[in-house]
């Protein structure tokens, strides 16, 4: 079967969203809201404006509304690329030794303007891609710390080090572990190409001028593709068609071909069907063909998957029937771990199997259908309670996250309390009131359904006896607002 993969860009004034479509299925959205966007990462040619040696530190004239803030410590180098031996030789100089009034020097954005502060900014220029982060003017290679194997360190130094020229050297990120070296070459010479830019930009640009700015989410996408093959792009904008192509003929012309402009009467998302699947992705609910299906309950400290047989009941015996399920099951949560993007930890609750050979090829199973994640995950195989234990790195706030919230009605614990529940705490209520206070009314403010509840299914039993037990009147009034646990109970 020939594999279409495609981009989508959708865009409004406010938000914008990229979905990958595989064979027509939506395999990873990215959602951007316009709200959400600061100016971290920016680089800028600025203009300092002065210099305060006794704070250490300059203001600069980047060209935003307020001045930026520049410190001594932050004129480095790369420190965290090189050994402790080495890091003892940086000395952090005077200021006024290091800048002076009226010059320009190109900066980078490290924390956005707030209140009455201005933007943090460093001398200490990064460019990051996908796999690597770029230092310009710095010959060294670093690999991410959280990069714990010795010798997955040392092969990623030996195939980044080639690279390393007069340009700048390299920072190796987590998310390079176990790539290959043509995904991490690509990424050179992305992040060559890009500082060569900043380069010329610095020479014909004027002070105050922005160099570079942090990528919109649709070319941001795309750069972590590199190397990826993509049949097409398709983008619902205009304008964004056109920044997409002017910065794939700067840095990633071999794409530049395959971008199309949509201009369909129908909408971009509904016509791939990309609506219908977020939708879909938010349910805890997930079909398999046969009939079974997943739970997906994602919590702070993990995910937990639970697979049920459903309807399916199968041809043969019920061994294979939960055999059959359960590799049906490999490749529906494989996509749901990358379409929801769910990282941490995550247990798998497959159907119990009896035969260790079935156990083995569902756990095989399961491992094949994660090598098309580009997240690094790790199946650590059955625990002695029989599930199976895996992690999925965390690269990004999870689909749920982003689009919903804790219900106020629950306050995040899934569950409400049931109309009984409720009508028995307004009983106890009505009781601790009449203790309390003086009075020859009480009323219920309750939502619609509990307040007919307690009206027609508990009037003449447990309201009735109430009042003639507490000596007062007890009037049930329906408030729209409310929803099912939240009630009030005033005297009169």
């Amino acid at each position: 079967m020939c594999n279409c993969t495609e981009l989508l860009v959708n865009v409004t004034p406010s938000e914008t969203r990229v979905a990958l479509v595989e064979n027509g299925i939506l395999k990873e959205l990215h959602i951007e809201r316009e709200a959400k966007r600061g100016i971290v990462g920016n680089i800028y040619k600025g203009k300092i404006t002065r210099v305060l040696p006794g704070m250490q530190s300059t203001f600069v004239d980047i060209g935003l509304e307020k001045a930026a803030f520049l410190h001594a410590s932050d004129i480095v180098s790369h420190t965290e690329c090189v050994d402790e031996n080495e890091k003892k030789q940086f000395v952090v100089k005077d200021i006024s030794e290091l800048v002076r009034e009226g010059q320009d020097i190109v900066v980078q954005v490290v924390k956005d303007p707030l209140g009455t502060k201005g933007a943090r900014l460093t001398t200490d220029i990064t460019l990051p891609s996908r796999y690597l982060v770029f230092m310009p003017e710095n010959s060294h290679v670093g690999v991410s710390q959280r990069i714990e194997s010795e010798q997955e360190r040392n092969r990623l130094k030996a195939l980044v080090e080639p690279y390393c020229d007069e340009l700048g050297g390299f920072i190796v990120r987590t998310a390079a572990e176990e790539v290959s070296e043509e995904s991490l070459y690509q990424d050179t010479v992305f992040l060559k190409r890009l500082w060569r830019k900043i380069m010329e930009r610095k020479a014909k640009y004027p002070s105050k001028s922005m160099l570079y700015g942090e990528l919109a989410l649709a070319q941001r996408v795309l750069r972590d593709f590199v190397g990826t093959h993509i049949n097409a792009v398709r983008i619902d904008s205009k304008m964004t068609f056109e920044q997409v192509r002017e910065f794939l003929n700067e840095f990633m012309p071999e794409l530049t071909d395959n971008v199309y402009l949509y201009s369909g009467t129908q909408p971009l998302f509904d016509a791939y069907g990309v609506e219908e699947g977020i939708q879909k992705a938010l349910d805890k609910r997930v079909n398999l063909k046969s009939g079974g299906y997943l739970i997906i309950e994602q919590t702070e400290a993990m995910t937990t998957i639970d697979i049920n047989t459903g309807a399916f009941v199968g041809h043969r015996n019920l061994a294979h029937t939960i055999f059959n399920t359960n590799i049906e099951a490999t490749q529906a949560i494989a996509h749901q771990l990358q379409l929801r993007n769910l990282g941490g930890i995550i247990i798998i609750d497959f159907i119990d199997m009896q035969e260790e050979e079935h156990r083995q090829r569902v756990l095989q199973s399961l491992q094949e259908a994660l090598k098309g994640d580009r997240v690094k995950t790790n199946v650590n195989g059955f625990t002695q309670l029989g599930l199976v234990e895996m992690t999925r790195k965390r690269t990004r706030e999870s689909l749920e996250r982003v689009l919903c919230c804790d219900c106020e009605a629950c306050k995040g614990r899934g569950t409400i309390k049931t109309l009984e529940t409720v009508c028995y705490e307004i009983l106890r209520e009505i009781v601790r009131v009449h203790h309390l206070y003086s009075t020859e009314k009480i009323r219920v403010y309750a939502a619609k359904n509990v307040a007919e509840y307690l009206i027609n299914e508990e009037r003449h039993a447990s309201l009735a006896e109430l009042e003639v037990f507490i000596g007062k009147k007890v009037e049930i009034k329906i408030e729209p607002d409310y929803h099912q646990d939240q009630f009030d109970v005033v005297v009169m």
